[in-house]
């Protein structure tokens, strides 16, 4: 008798309609790979869906950002006894606090943009920090309410927009360069992605407007290099204490130097997303990345 799956999908986040995208993809696999699955949709009630949850083997997480993945539906999930996929509830607060994770990593020697975390209400010298540099919220993902702030005009607007999703902000400095991404399912190391949007930042239009955005994958570096980065990500994945499936994102510089920016736990895994792509490029099908999800979660 096959497993019943549950596809957890939607939420309150800024990242909700990128979260239907990934879980009606991840239903449909599930669904073709014969599971019992059933969709499960929620905005603000994920409550009065708990007794669903309760009676299905594994809960499939599709959730981006917000309570998704900052650990506390996984808190809840482990306080009931609920199965799920991604990453605990330890691993998913620690990575979705950029200070926190960038603090770990660059205490065993990962390199890391320089960073200033800011709360709100805070007074900020912009005279501090060298131009260009990254105002972001502390805890968002999809790059949303993140600014390359190239001239001073522009500082003020920067922080104004970071702070209108969290209390917290980085302002971080700016890496020109490449950016690449490292995607990690069970613990093996996919083909690294460099991306290269038609705009300036990969923002949230370049990653899920298909034609927006040129993914070279595997990324045209040399061996070595390459091996060095899969070596770091996989690090970074363990210090963090990652578990199933989740993508590191770095800027590689004008000398080959590595910065090490952020974690996902639960990446995206629409038509345009990173990860199928890395899977893709070692001839693993939608189908089968999720089921190795799956097999992983209910064998822990």
């Amino acid at each position: 008798m096959s497993a019943k799956i549950a596809v957890l999908m939607g939420g309150p986040s800024s990242e909700r309609d990128v979260s239907l995208n990934s879980g009606k993809a991840m239903f449909a696999a599930c669904e073709s790979l014969g599971y019992d699955t059933i969709s499960v949709e929620f905005e603000n009630d994920i409550l009065s869906h708990l007794d669903t949850l309760k009676h299905v083997d594994l809960v499939l997480i599709a959730l981006h950002g917000g309570i998704g993945e900052n650990g506390r539906i996984q808190g809840m999930f482990e306080s009931l006894g609920i199965r799920y996929t991604g990453s605990d509830a330890l691993s998913s607060a620690i990575c979705m606090d950029k200070h926190i994770s960038k603090l770990l990593a660059e205490d065993v020697g990962i390199f890391t943009p320089r960073w200033k975390r800011i709360r709100k209400g805070k007074t900020i010298n912009k005279l501090e920090y060298a131009l260009p540099c990254v105002i972001k919220p502390n805890s968002e993902g999809s790059t949303i309410g993140l600014t390359i702030v190239y001239e001073e005009s522009k500082f003020d607007s920067a922080v104004e927009l970071a702070f209108s999703y969290d209390n917290e902000i980085l302002i971080e400095q700016f890496i020109d360069g490449k950016e690449i991404t490292v995607s990690i399912v069970e613990n093996e190391v996919l083909p690294i992605i460099e991306i290269k949007p038609s705009h300036d930042l990969y923002d949230y239009e370049c990653k899920y407007t298909k034609g927006m955005t040129e993914y070279i994958c595997p990324a045209e570096l040399d061996e070595n290099l390459t091996n060095m980065i899969h070596q770091t990500a996989l690090e970074i994945y363990t210090l963090l204490k990652c578990r199933h499936y989740a993508r590191v994102d770095f800027r590689l510089d004008n000398n080959n130097q590595y910065w090490f920016l952020e974690v996902n736990t639960l990446p995206g895994m629409t038509d345009t997303s990173l990860v199928p792509k890395a899977a893709a490029a070692n001839g693993v099908t939608f189908e089968q990345l999720i089921d190795s999800i799956i097999q992983q979660a209910l064998a822990n």
